[in-house]
């Protein structure tokens, strides 16, 4: 295989796997392996850092490897067509592409091997979800392929359990090798909440991971790579770091999945994700998984899936979960905390109940947080200034339910699946529809029931007809305070809406004034203000 001079740094993966991969400018041993090792004739590389450029690829000299391991059930292949339109029909799924495999209707029919079928029932699971029904047999088929489900609704499993199918048919890993499965993830948490799900099922084949991601300490990350993974979950600006830096490679890499793609294009991840996939084979399978389908994501797929088939469960128009029950509340700025307050009454009737709060910024999370925590409510804050052990620590205490009560900014929107969530609030309203819809869905995960409360003020007003369209379509009822913010709902008084919006900000920054004033009475640490005793939870 030929590389332009900028990537050559002495990599020969022809021919012999372990000897090739071994070799390079410092003769033999002097290259990436020895270098890797601390150096024997080519002295150490390990901290200099290359700018990543796009390999040329020959296929034709790469090592061959199986991707293909779907073996249809006997049941599976004599369901008729009509059948078969009749439960994708019945579960809101679309499929398209050329030869489409036939969903399954029960894990014993997805074809896998006894050890990860043993695991699975061992997890308590009554049937697989609607996404897995389709995207398992498809997966495994080893074909490139999207999904697009609402969260919540099984996305991990359905690459998850053929990702571990297709290692265990891989060589193993010699020394130097990087991974053979790479999953691309938008934050922190739901990198961490993968690799929790590939431990799970990888144990029983003795299967390592590791999550790559920043704000923490690189080290164990560095030496886990060293040590060889199998898989690696990563978060695209680190793995490009630890690729910068010859920290690992991804020359193994043969299932490729990109989880949350939306939201890693919305958070401006396009031109990592693309120069971390130019380093990966051409000939790999790649697995994209998203909420929605926006342009951006299907000209990502354009580029990077050979011949994709494609399943949608559910609409792609926007739409929340109909197990939710959406309370909106038209409010001033000054108004919103005792109304919180009013709803964490009702909410903690239940004690086993949790309770995640939305705050717009770092600041204001910190806050409210001190505040409840003044007046007595277990309150813990989670935002992108933490650090990474305290994040995690917060978020075990939220999911053990230790702390039932959690405020957090939008890095906890997506992707945080933490059982028992029976109320969202959102405090201060997202800036768009589509982190709304995120947002409650961290509630009513699994098709349980939950409760959405949000709090609408007149700088919310551009959101109006936005959220009047998602409740109409989830036959909420929408108060009428709400309705005036719909323009669909007013004709052509456009006008009116805009003037209450004036004098709507006016007053919210008389409120705001009076916010700041507050603060000092309570500007001591989110988590460390001792809880008072003026209320039991």
């Amino acid at each position: 295989m030929s590389y332009n001079n900028s990537y050559d740094r002495g990599y020969s993966y022809g021919g012999d796997r372990n000897g090739g991969f071994r070799g390079g400018r410092g003769g033999g041993r002097g290259g990436f392996g020895g270098g890797f090792r601390g150096g024997r004739g080519g002295g150490s590389r390990f901290d200099e850092r290359v700018e990543l450029s796009t390999p040329e690829w020959d296929i034709d000299s790469l090592p061959k490897f199986e991707k293909n391991f779907y073996e249809e059930h006997p049941d599976v292949a004599a369901r008729s067509e009509g059948e078969v339109g009749a439960f994708r029909k019945e579960h809101e799924m679309r499929c398209d592409g050329k030869d489409i495999p036939k969903p399954i209707t029960s894990f014993d029919e997805a074809g896998f091997p006894d050890y990860v079928l043993k695991e699975v029932k061992q997890q308590g699971f009554p049937k697989p979800t609607a996404i897995q029904c389709q995207g398992w047999p498809m997966a495994l088929s080893g074909r490139d392929m999207v999904g697009i489900a609402a969260t919540g609704s099984g996305k991990t499993l359905s690459y998850c359990l053929p990702a571990i199918v297709h290692i265990n048919a891989q060589p193993l890993l010699s020394p130097g090798d990087g991974p053979i499965v790479l999953v691309l993830a938008p934050t922190r948490e739901l990198a961490v909440q993968i690799q929790t799900e590939c431990s799970k099922f990888g144990a029983s084949s003795r299967i390592r991971n590791t999550c790559v991601y920043g704000g923490a300490p690189k080290g164990q990350q560095v030496r886990d790579l060293a040590r060889g993974v199998e898989i690696c979950i990563a978060t695209p600006g680190r793995l490009i770091d630890m690729l910068e830096t010859n920290k690992t490679n991804l020359r193994r890499v043969t299932y490729l999945v990109l989880d949350e793609a939306d939201r890693m294009l919305d958070m401006g991840f396009e031109p990592q994700i693309r120069k971390i996939v130019d380093q990966i084979r051409p000939d790999r399978q790649t697995l994209m998984w998203s909420a929605t389908w926006p342009k951006e994501v299907q000209n990502l797929t354009r580029d990077y899936l050979n011949d994709p088939i494609q399943v949608t469960v559910g609409s792609l128009e926007l739409a929340a979960s109909h197990t939710i029950t959406q309370l909106v509340e038209v409010v001033t700025e000054f108004e919103k905390r005792d109304r919180l307050v009013k709803h964490l009454e009702t909410a903690t009737t239940d004690p086993e109940a949790k309770v995640l709060i939305f705050s717009s910024t770092k600041r204001a999370c910190d806050d409210i947080t001190s505040y409840l925590r003044q007046d007595g409510w277990p309150a813990l804050a989670i935002h992108g200034d933490k650090q990474q052990n305290e994040r995690d620590w917060v978020l075990n205490e939220f999911r053990t339910g230790k702390s039932p009560i959690m405020v957090a900014t939008d890095v906890a929107a997506r992707g945080i699946d933490v059982k028992g969530i029976s109320y969202v609030i959102n405090l201060d309203m997202p800036g768009n529809i589509e982190d709304y819809v995120h947002r409650i869905g961290r509630t009513g995960r699994a098709g349980t029931t939950g409760t959405a409360v949000s709090f609408f003020t007149d700088a919310n007003s551009k959101m109006g007809g936005d959220l009047c369209k998602i409740m109409r379509e989830a036959n909420q009822t929408i108060p009428p305070e709400l309705q005036r913010f719909d323009r669909r709902s007013f004709g052509s008084h456009i006008r009116y809406g805009r003037g209450g919006g004036r004098g709507g900000r006016g007053g919210f920054r008389g409120g705001r004034g009076g916010f700041r004033g507050g603060r000092g009475n309570y500007q001591s640490g989110s988590n460390g203000a001792p809880l008072g005793n003026k209320r039991r939870f």
